[in-house]
C-alpha cells in the first residue's frame, strides 16, 4: 500500500440541501486535509482519514454562511472540524462502498460513500497522481444539525437529507 495525500487545489468537498422544498442549495468546503493509505487500483482494507474545517464553509452568501457556522447549525467555534475515520472499504463490481465514522458538532454516526475510482496519470512535474470521487447523503438532524424555520404554505426552510460529493486527487505522501 502506498500513502496518498489529498491535493485540496485539485479537489472538492461539496453538498447540496432542499430549500423551501423546491430548489437546492449548493455549498462547499475549501479547507481540508485527507491522507489515504492505499493500492489505488484495489482500495480493499485502505486507510481513508478526512478532516474539515468548518470555517471554510462557502454557500456564495455571506450571511447563510455565517448562519450555518453559528451554533443555530456547525457551532463551528465549539466544533471547528468534520472528521471522517473509514472503517471498512469493500468492492463492489466497479465502485466500492467506504464506511466509517462521521463525526459532525460533536455528534459520531456511522456514514457510507459509493466511491470510484477515477484514474491515474502523471502531472507536469513528473508526479503520478490518482484521482476518485465519492457520493453520499446523511440526515442533517442525526448530527444536532436541527435548527429550522416552517414556511406558511407549510414544509420546511431547510431540507434534512443531505447529499455529499468529493471529488479527490491525490499526490504521493
Amino acid at each position: 500500500m502506498k500513502k496518498w495525500t489529498v491535493d485540496p487545489a485539485h479537489s472538492e468537498i461539496g453538498f447540496s440541501v432542499k430549500h423551501m422544498m423546491i430548489s437546492k442549495v449548493k455549498g462547499s468546503f475549501t479547507s481540508f486535509e485527507a491522507e489515504v493509505e492505499a493500492n489505488e487500483e484495489d482500495l480493499s482494507g485502505a486507510l481513508i482519514d478526512f478532516k474539515i474545517d468548518i470555517a471554510s464553509i462557502n454557500t456564495n452568501n455571506e450571511d447563510r454562511d455565517n448562519h450555518l457556522r453559528s451554533a443555530d447549525f456547525f457551532d463551528a467555534e465549539n466544533h471547528p472540524h468534520i472528521i471522517f475515520t473509514a472503517n471498512d472499504i469493500v468492492k463492489k463490481h466497479d465502485e466500492y462502498e467506504l464506511t466509517g465514522d462521521l463525526t459532525i458538532k460533536g455528534v459520531t454516526r456511522p456514514a457510507t460513500f459509493e466511491v470510484e475510482y477515477g484514474g491515474k496519470g502523471t502531472n507536469p512535474w513528473g508526479v503520478e497522481v490518482v484521482a476518485f470521487n465519492a457520493q453520499s447523503k446523511i440526515n442533517r438532524k442525526d448530527f444536532g444539525l436541527t435548527w429550522n424555520q416552517a414556511l406558511e404554505t407549510g414544509g420546511v426552510l431547510v431540507g434534512e437529507d443531505i447529499k455529499i460529493s468529493l471529488e479527490l486527487q491525490a499526490n504521493p505522501a
